[in-house]
């Protein structure tokens, strides 16, 4: 038997979550049976896509059920083994919740097979926000050496990956973050050639002044107002992907419209929204390729760590708001 804690959706909030929408659980986890493991979680990831989980409405997931455990990306240690595939002490990673411990039969989990490469990259860098990135920078953008790139949430799990990924690629980055340290951060340590503070008074002024001669591709985390500016500078045949919306709409907030969508017509360009999940086929060549440019030491990433799962529900409001720097953690063991 295994003592087991985690989090369960007690009711769907109205505007942006709050601490009683969750509910603290306690369970007995039995030995696994035929085919089964048990994981330890190590951390658990706090990801923006959870918000629009939590709202009934249909959307390109089910919700997330209420009175069932939150879903959410885990890295672990398998403790308790029936399946042949799967060792006791193997590192996996999955989708096991907010909880400590989680039933598997090994579908869904991957293996660990670099293991001098800090776990919780795995759900970073390595994990669905470094492959988001990596997939809407090589196969919706691709952006040319001297192209102009905005990436907004630049310093965010997906964001902060993707602007080292046009950087790598040749193209002049402009990243658009929530305050003076995130910019200074984004530049200073990630190679942004310059950031734009969004919650600056003169804020479309600045990013006016940042994209002179228009921009070529906008990698989209936040949407609104942001967004809208980034799309009346488009130049001609120019590329949007758009893979996140968290300020325009997750928290039942009216979102941004597009001022005018004739701009699209007239700068043909091509807009497109993905779901990194719609493309797992591509996900071994995505995490080989960044593991890579993070071992010859050309992709970095920064993350914000709390400490127990206690600690998971005001980490999420918090990383809603924009508290946290880099990727969003909770450190469970």
């Amino acid at each position: 038997m295994f003592l087991n804690k985690g989090f369960v959706l007690a009711s769907r909030p109205e505007g942006a979550p709050r601490p009683e929408n969750f509910r603290l659980v306690t369970s007995e986890v039995a030995e696994p049976a035929g085919g089964e493991v048990i994981v330890r979680h190590h951390y658990l990831s706090l990801d923006p896509y959870m918000r629009g989980r939590m709202n009934a409405a249909k959307s390109y997931a089910e919700p997330q059920k209420l009175d069932a455990i939150m879903i959410g990306g885990t890295v672990g240690e398998v403790v308790a083994s029936q399946n042949p595939a799967f060792a006791v002490g193997d590192m996996v990673v999955g989708m096991g919740g907010w909880q400590l411990y989680a039933r598997s039969t090994g579908q869904g989990l991957r293996k660990i097979t670099r293991p001098h490469i800090p776990v919780q990259a795995f759900l970073g860098l390595l994990g669905m926000p470094g492959i988001t990135a990596w997939y809407g920078i090589n196969a919706i953008l691709a952006p040319k050496p001297g192209e102009v790139v905005t990436v907004s949430a630049a310093t965010g799990a997906v964001g902060s990956v993707a602007g080292q990924l046009a950087k790598m690629a040749g193209a002049r980055v402009i990243g658009i973050a929530g305050g003076e340290a995130k910019c200074r951060f984004a530049v200073e340590v990630l190679g942004y050639d310059l950031c734009i503070d969004h919650r600056a008074p003169d804020f479309e002024a600045r990013l006016a002044a940042a994209l002179p001669d228009g921009v070529d591709c906008v990698f989209e985390n936040v949407g609104g107002k942001p967004l809208a500016l980034c799309l009346e500078r488009l130049r001609d045949f120019s590329r949007i992907a758009i893979c996140g919306l968290v300020a325009s709409g997750y928290d039942g907030a009216t979102p941004t419209p597009l001022r005018d969508l004739k701009i699209i017509l007239d700068r043909r360009a091509r807009i497109e929204g993905f779901v990194i999940t719609d493309h797992r086929a591509l996900w071994p060549q995505a995490i080989d390729e960044l593991a890579d440019y993070f071992e010859d030491g050309r992709l970095g990433w920064t993350e914000t760590v709390e400490e127990g799962l206690e600690a998971a529900p005001e980490a999420f409001i918090g990383m809603l708001q924009g508290k946290n720097f880099g990727k969003q953690l909770v450190k469970l063991i």
